[in-house]
């Protein structure tokens, strides 16, 4: 159960030195408890009061790892059901899946088109993350490990979807090193696979006919001492596959049920086989509620747009607004006598605009001001972004380093023009465009 404030300052040094960042020992036991600093922040904290909150405190749902290097992900760790109440801590992974029934044709084919899936949003990658390689009926170890091997030629992390123990084994011999998650014990097998997957230092995935062998299988996993699981919560339809995510979920963090609190697969090919737009639509439900994996059958940009901008929304901490780090941004082969262009230092802002300036090809200045990480009009509205704030990073920051006194404003706060000009002599204010995609003819007609 988690501790409050208080049962966790009894445990603190009560030294009230200020080197965790907090004024008081007390004002650090209160972050602690609502998640917003860890324990071990505390430099003067003893090894036995560290091991005892960092249990006590630990999140409901286990973390867990899979993957190596860039490849590397976190699942699991999170503390709320609703992202409004706090925050949701690690972003589902989509999966687009291979299996042994395939053709040679098509598993080349698909092969070919996960890599083509890859653009940066917002500062962000956005690819195909993880590969599920799925062993089919009557498939032996010679097919399933060549299939997993030409899987693995991708460079991305893979989840292994094989419930024969023999095969699983011979598969892993290839690739564990790049720490797959195997994803095949049941209530028939979990021992077996239980011993493959902790020989090889893989996660295992845990699958039941229901929530109850699911559940029981679990807790036979953990007498076993093996508690780096996945739960597959696919059910026979898509009704009690999305009843699954939701209930073990629910039962992890209201309940605080740990038998339940593990990251989950939801494999939407077993419940929409063939049917690409029915897989989409539940890759944006399961990034909701509340898949760790989604697997699919492919991921095109018809997909990969939608879905990728969708978990940006929901997976990023409501209470930090998307901030860049105000300066000078050269573009283009900007120098100190091209051009000025400002605007804030909302992440959106900045990416959306920095996008259009460079397409335009015109050497600037980017100049990013502080504006606490609101939109253009919002900053105004509340002040952030005014006349007062800009000629004093100007004057600051940028005079120092800048020859140029051409300076373009955003076409929405045109209403600054006048007063910039006073508060910066010498500099001329040019207001620029309403709209970001109006900036290449904008710029490009001022250099004719």
């Amino acid at each position: 159960m988690a501790l409050n404030g208080i049962q966790i300052f009894k445990l603190t040094p009560k030294k009230n030195c200020k080197e965790c960042g907090c004024p008081t020992c007390m004002a650090f036991s209160m972050k602690v408890a609502q998640g917003a600093m860890q324990i071990e922040q505390c430099p003067h904290m003893s090894a036995d009061a560290i091991a005892q909150l960092s249990a006590a405190t630990a999140p409901p749902m286990k973390t867990i790892k899979f993957g190596t290097g860039d490849q590397e992900f976190t699942l699991g760790g999170e503390t709320v059901l609703f992202r409004h109440e706090k925050t949701f801590v690690s972003k589902p992974r989509y999966a687009v899946a291979l299996c042994t029934d395939m053709d040679d044709a098509t598993v080349e084919e698909k092969l070919a088109m996960i890599p083509k899936v890859d653009y940066e949003r917002i500062g962000e990658r956005m690819y195909a993350e993880v590969v599920y390689v799925n062993c089919g009926e009557g498939a032996d170890a010679d097919k399933y490990t060549a299939l997993v091997k030409k899987a693995a030629g991708l460079g991305r992390s893979m989840v292994l979807g094989c419930s024969d123990p023999e095969i699983a084994k011979a598969a892993l011999a290839e690739v564990k090193d790049s720490k797959p998650i195997l994803n095949g014990a049941n209530a028939s097998n979990y021992e077996a696979m239980s011993a493959v997957a902790k020989e090889a230092g893989v996660v295992l995935g845990v699958s039941g006919k229901d929530l109850n062998e699911l559940y029981d299988t679990v807790a036979a996993l953990e007498k076993l001492d093996n508690k780096e699981l996945v739960l597959d919560v696919t059910g026979a339809d898509i009704k009690e596959t999305f009843a699954n995510a939701v209930l073990v979920r629910r039962a992890a963090l209201k309940d605080e049920d740990r038998t339940f609190g593990y990251p989950s697969i939801v494999n939407t090919v077993r419940v929409a086989k063939g049917d690409l737009h029915m897989q989409a639509a539940l890759a944006a439900l399961f990034t909701m509620k509340y898949g760790s994996i989604i697997v699919m059958e492919q991921l095109t940009y018809a997909e990969g747009l939608p879905l990728f901008g969708l978990r940006q929304n929901v997976y990023t901490d409501p209470q930090k607004p998307m901030k860049v780090e105000p300066g000078i941004y050269p573009l283009n082969g900007a120098d100190e006598n091209s051009l000025c262009v400002t605007t804030v230092d909302f992440a959106l802002t900045y990416f959306v605009v920095n996008g259009e300036l460079e397409r335009s090809g015109v050497p600037l200045n980017f100049i990013i001001n502080d504006a606490g990480g609101l939109s253009v009009l919002t900053s105004w509205a509340a002040g952030k972004f005014s006349s007062t704030s800009i000629s004093t990073f100007i004057k600051e920051e940028i005079e120092p380093k800048i020859k140029c006194r051409k300076l373009v404003i955003p076409g929405k706060v045109a209403v600054l023009k006048g007063d910039l000009e006073a508060k910066l002599p010498g500099w001329e204010i040019i207001v620029g465009p309403r709209e970001a995609v109006q900036l290449v003819k904008f710029l490009k007609d001022m250099q004719a």
